[in-house]
């Protein structure tokens, strides 16, 4: 379900955010590292919760046969359960790359499971087909249930006796029947890039200028906000004679917002529709009229973002903290001659760093207190 804004709701789901993903054994298996960098193999799956992970599993060669999470069929054999327990879910092998001794990768054609398999090089012993790194893509319904799921994996080779393997693992939702998400930015903004807005596949947008300059050729027509871009654009609006100013005050509203202005801006170029609470609301400051029992036009929309850098001063990140949006007005125009009233309207969009000032993060120097006695130097002094 979504809310009015387009934003997700999980309470709503048949399957509750965060909760194990059940299969036909116990759960869908997520090795994960929890205490330290070895990988623990009892983390389960969560639904609609996307992770990237590593961990290390230090093996002995002589039993990588043995050892269930170093062979694909751990990760491709569960089948994820449906919330009526009737319905079983196969996981489908999408992918298998293969990597050699010298890092050079093959894909398969052929998705037939392969086993870690103990073999004699020469005087040396290597385990093939090891796994590196697993990648699941699960797509889920409207309602909150899986509908299918994939796997991409890439096998390896092990050589030494005994190691340190790093693996890899990655899980990632789809809702079923829409498409990706862009992204502009991970997890900064990118300049240049639109600045996600309001609804989970929705942008800010301003009027788009054309040649025409006609507002009525516009309509509909909207430009993205580009992140870093400061934007200006306009359109004539020709209003008829017998039109009220009311109704023109509500005609050109409609034309600078567009159709669903919204009210959210997300703060990073990565955000999640589900984190409602994380996003930045707009402001929209009204500015209200000196003369009394007159009718104001709003001719122009300006909006403010400001923006900071987040995170280390080695690769800081750009991060939106306030959005402001305000309606300039003037007093409605009267009809000198002919039959309708001409009215220049705008859009202008600036973009603030509001960033503090850099500090570095090291302690000041270490200071002695040490009091000597004062006699130390006798009989020299």
């Amino acid at each position: 379900a979504k809310t009015t804004s387009g934003f997700l709701l999980t309470t709503l789901f048949l399957v509750p955010y965060g909760a194990p993903l059940q299969t036909s054994d116990s759960f869908l298996r997520f090795p994960s590292p929890l205490t330290s960098s070895l990988c623990t193999d009892n983390n389960p799956a969560a639904f609609l919760v996307n992770q990237a992970v590593k961990c290390t599993r230090r093996i002995n060669l002589e039993q990588c046969e043995e050892i269930e999470a170093l062979g694909m069929a751990y990760y491709s054999s569960p089948k994820i359960l449906r919330l009526s327990f009737t319905l079983q879910i196969p996981v489908t092998v999408q992918s298998i790359l293969v990597q050699s001794l010298n890092k050079t990768l093959t894909r398969l054609e052929d998705m037939v499971g392969l086993n870690q398999t103990l073999v004699e090089a020469g005087d040396v012993k290597i385990c093939t087909n090891v796994v590196l790194e697993v990648k699941y893509s699960i797509t889920y319904t409207d309602a909150g249930e899986v509908a299918q799921a994939g796997l991409a994996l890439l096998l390896g080779t092990v050589s030494r006796a005994v190691v340190a393997l790093e693996q890899k693992f990655e899980i990632h939702f789809i809702q079923q029947n829409t498409k990706p998400v862009p992204l502009s930015g991970n997890p900064g903004y990118v300049v240049g890039l639109p600045l996600a807005a309001g609804f989970r596949f929705g942008q800010l947008t301003i009027l788009r200028s054309l040649a025409e300059q006609d507002c009525f050729a516009v309509e509909g027509i909207r430009a993205p906000v580009l992140f870093g871009y400061d934007m200006q654009s306009g359109c004539k609006l020709r209003l008829p004679k017998a039109m009220t100013c009311q109704f023109a005050v509500r005609r050109v509203k409609s034309l600078l917002q567009g159709q669903g202005f919204p009210d959210y801006v997300a703060p990073f170029g990565n955000s999640q529709a589900r984190d409602v609470l994380d996003w930045v609301p707009v402001h929209f400051i009204t500015q209200a009229s000196h003369m009394k029992d007159s009718c104001q036009l709003p001719v122009a929309l300006v909006i403010e973002v400001k923006w900071t850098k987040y995170g280390s001063l080695l690769n800081p990140q750009a991060k939106v903290v306030n959005v402001t949006a305000s309606f300039l007005s003037s007093s409605f125009p009267e009809t000198n001659s002919g039959s309708e009233r001409t009215v220049l309207i705008s859009t202008a969009v600036t973009f603030v760093d509001a960033s503090a000032p850099a500090e570095a993060g090291f302690r000041a120097r270490p200071t002695i207190n040490a009091k000597l006695p004062f006699n130390f130097f006798f009989p020299f002094v």
